[in-house]
């Protein structure tokens, strides 16, 4: 917990239970099926969010169907060798997975898709570490995710994890990337706007990878971003246009209740609204619908992370109402199709060998 800011861990919002508790909604659209596109499992500072504490969250009142977990470093393996310590969390998240397709837990798929972490780094290397997550994985791998999120100021870094500053332009990353590509596996990406750029290039250099940006591009609001919102989206915008012209890239609408957009909402003496969360998101999920179509867009939750700024109830609804305007197409794909689609959460074989 941060000394300066008592609602701060890790550079995240503290989830603070009893606060999220004061303000309940009726729910939006309830029998819309969602796929939550990127969630996360662990137990940090003795504090769980494991499958119990999900399915709160998910059955809260959203139709629900399916998960997609992302790797956040949980539950590595101890004893392993550094480059395979990451296998441990693929079976963890399987494990959790398999507990829900027992059907003992309800009709939610939880980690229907599982995306964990390997070094793409490794170059060619990394080959035996996505084989041994594959296997570990149960059929439900369906990729990795490597952070790249870097700035030079700390005060504008909002992830706890704080990467090198040249991940994605490594001659041996793009190496990795490949060998992901050829076994039909995907790329999460996570980064700041001042980054999306590197994105462009290396989505350009390897056409054959899925690549899905994750949280819109991280438009960031805090350290020197502070009070330069507009100045930030028009960069921002104009990156983001410029990436959903490669055609292999796909974008998470979400992770906005993260600190780093620089939104205040967890200071009120009540949580959000879904109206209040519609009206300072909207920009930013309508620009990516726009720039990327429903088909390339994909609604997530980003919990628990983004719990410490609203409940999974108001989350949910605030899509919704941003999504209101869309045919019943746009809006299938926006909350559930396209998720389908780009992890293979009907288990179709991938379209690579």
């Amino acid at each position: 917990m941060s000394a300066s800011n008592p609602r701060l861990a890790h550079r995240q919002l503290i989830v603070r239970p009893e606060w999220l508790a004061l303000r309940q909604e009726d729910i939006v659209e309830p029998t819309l099926p969602i796929i939550d596109a990127h969630h996360h499992l662990w137990c940090r500072d003795g504090i769980p969010y494991l499958l119990p504490e999900l399915l709160t969250d998910t059955g809260s009142g959203h139709n629900v169907v399916a998960t997609v977990f992302m790797e956040c470093k949980a539950m590595y393996r101890k004893d392993a060798p550094l480059a395979m310590q990451p296998v441990g969390e693929v079976e963890f998240a399987n494990g959790i997975a398999a507990m829900s397709a027992s059907g003992e837990f309800g009709t939610t798929r939880v980690a229907a898709g599982i995306v964990g972490y390997a070094d793409l780094g490794l170059g060619a290397a990394v080959r035996d570490v996505l084989e041994a997550e594959i296997a570990a994985g149960g059929g439900r791998f369906r990729g990795v995710r490597n952070i790249s999120a870097w700035h030079p100021d700390p005060q504008a870094r909002g992830s706890s994890a704080n990467p090198p500053p040249d991940v994605l332009t490594r001659p041996a990353f793009r190496e990795g990337l490949r060998c992901l590509a050829a076994l039909g596996l995907t790329f999460d990406a996570w980064m700041y706007h001042t980054q999306l750029d590197e994105l462009t290039a290396l989505a350009s250099a390897c056409p054959d990878a899925t690549i899905i940006l994750d949280h819109v591009g991280g438009a960031l609001g805090i350290g020197p971003y502070a009070g330069h919102r507009e100045a930030v989206f028009v960069e921002w915008r104009k990156s983001i246009r410029e990436l959903a012209r490669c055609p292999n890239v796909c974008v998470k609408l979400g992770g906005l209740g993260m600190r780093l957009f620089g939104f205040d909402v967890h200071e009120g003496e009540l949580p959000p609204t879904s109206q209040q969360l519609a009206d300072a998101w909207r920009p930013y999920i309508e620009t990516c619908i726009e720039a990327f179509g429903a088909a390339r867009a994909m609604f997530e939750s980003n919990f628990p992370v983004d719990k410490g700024s609203c409940s999974y109830q108001a989350l949910w609804n605030a899509f919704k109402r941003i999504a209101a305007g869309a045919s019943d197409a746009d809006k299938d794909a926006l909350f559930r199709a396209t998720a389908m689609r780009v992890y293979r959460l009907d288990g179709s074989p991938s379209s690579r060998s």
